[in-house]
């Protein structure tokens, strides 16, 4: 247990009202987590492009549009236990120059080979990024705000999608697919320069690690806007190197298996309408630019989602609130395969399914975060979104392979549907914390 005298700042900071700093640093995890939205989402924009100027089916689309996923997953759990050992703001650096690299290799590709090494090579950014972002805010946090500030910062999310998608859908028409991922590695260079001047080591990870100098924890309280110290308090977890096992240990366990099964579940139906709607709508006849506006509503569903749960996660319980926007989910991804062959009822389906869907991966972040203790938080929160993007990874390519097959949208959509419904289940089963 962590030292809890007067001298701790994890209780200063657990305790007291949020400095400026920290919120400015919060603020900037939003950013970066915009990023990370825009950024996956990127290539779901220029699919349409991809897709006619090298004639690729749907079947190997699906695949193409799953290769970062697969990325982010290895990132997520590699990169989340990279940052509990060496820091987290070490690692979010590294990411950030991953993401910039591969996005502008992306818009250098000539063939299918190259673009899936390149998404491949983006993922491992993005995926270690999503992981120590969610940590991040956790540490930044205080105690009453951390769950409102961790869904704020999964708002990012779809509020980078919105901003970069709509400028993205602007830019198709004159400037081709390319030009998505070359503003993605604009926005990523913007980025680096914030990170090194405003994004310290979280308090709590230092203090978790026997390595630390007072010199460095001092820098980070003075860059959170917090008294230094005269002397080290006692290490949290000093001596217990993390791990991948650690989070199968009793006690641990059955919370990392049923959140991982969760979110794996549930992403794997929030994937299926980001993914697909540009390719669903530019088949219905439309042209891609105006495929990419379904997306941006899509988008738009989505953070408003965000911040209305975002709201509702500082007042009352998270896994309440997350069993009823995983409902709302089933309902709005099945109501989608329903709607009429118009751009603006495709639009307002996108954006109710948005809604729900990511409304649900907000509260899943804020009940990751307080599921994990502070030595486990950034291993923890990689893993399950590691794992869990295997759900992201499977997504499109099980609903390229259905359309494929001759089946028609209604019926896609139901089945994609019911990846919330086993999360709603996994979300039943998971012990509460004093169980």
């Amino acid at each position: 247990m962590p030292d809890q005298s007067p001298s701790d700042p994890r209780r200063l900071l657990a305790e007291s009202p949020m400095h400026w700093r920290a919120i400015v640093a919060i603020g900037l995890c939003v950013a970066l987590n915009g990023l990370d939205g825009f950024d996956v989402l990127s290539i779901s924009f220029a699919s349409p492009g991809i897709a006619q100027e090298w004639h690729v089916g749907k079947a190997a689309l699906g695949i193409v549009l799953a290769m970062e996923l697969a990325g982010m997953a290895v990132g997520s759990v590699v990169l989340g236990q990279v940052a509990d050992r060496i820091g987290r703001r070490p690692t979010v650096i590294g990411c950030l120059i991953a993401m910039a690299l591969g996005m502008s290799a992306t818009s250098q590709v000539t063939s299918i080979a190259a673009l899936s090494a390149t998404r491949l090579a983006t993922g491992l950014g993005i995926g270690g990024m999503l992981a120590i972002t969610n940590a991040l805010v956790a540490e930044y946090a205080n105690d009453r705000l951390r769950s409102a500030s961790v869904a704020l910062m999964a708002g990012g999310y779809p509020l980078g999608a919105v901003l970069g998608g709509s400028l993205a859908s602007a830019l198709l028409a004159g400037f081709g697919w390319r030009s998505v991922f070359l503003i993605g590695a604009g926005f990523a260079v913007c980025l680096l320069p914030l990170v090194l001047a405003l994004l310290p080591e979280p308090v709590g990870a230092l203090l978790q690690n026997p390595q630390t100098s007072l010199t460095r924890l001092n820098r980070s309280l003075t860059a959170l806007g917090q008294p230094t110290l005269a002397a080290l308090p006692p290490a949290e977890g000093a001596g217990e190197p993390t791990s991948i096992a650690q989070l199968f240990t009793p006690g641990v366990r059955g919370v990392t298996l049923l959140l991982t099964l969760g979110y794996l579940s549930h992403i794997a139906t929030f994937y299926f309408i980001l993914k697909w709607v540009p390719k669903i709508v530019a088949d219905m006849g439309f042209p891609a630019s105006s495929a990419g506006h379904v997306l941006v509503w899509a988008n738009v569903g989505g953070l408003s989602g965000a911040l209305v749960f975002t709201l509702l996660a500082s007042r009352f319980d998270v896994r309440r609130l997350l069993a009823g926007a995983l409902g709302l989910s089933v309902v709005g991804i099945a109501g989608f395969g329903q709607v009429p062959g118009q751009l603006s009822a495709l639009s307002w389906a996108a954006g109710m399914g948005g809604f729900a869907t990511n409304g649900a991966v907000v509260l899943f972040y804020a009940l990751i975060a307080q599921s994990f203790p502070t030595r486990l938080r950034a291993g923890g929160t990689g893993f399950v979104i590691g794992i869990g993007r295997g759900g992201a990874v499977v997504s499109p390519i099980i609903a390229g392979f259905l359309f494929q097959t001759g089946l028609g949208l209604p019926v896609v959509a139901a089945c994609m549907a019911a990846g919330s419904v086993l999360a709603l289940c996994a979300l039943l089963a998971l012990p509460r914390p004093n169980a």
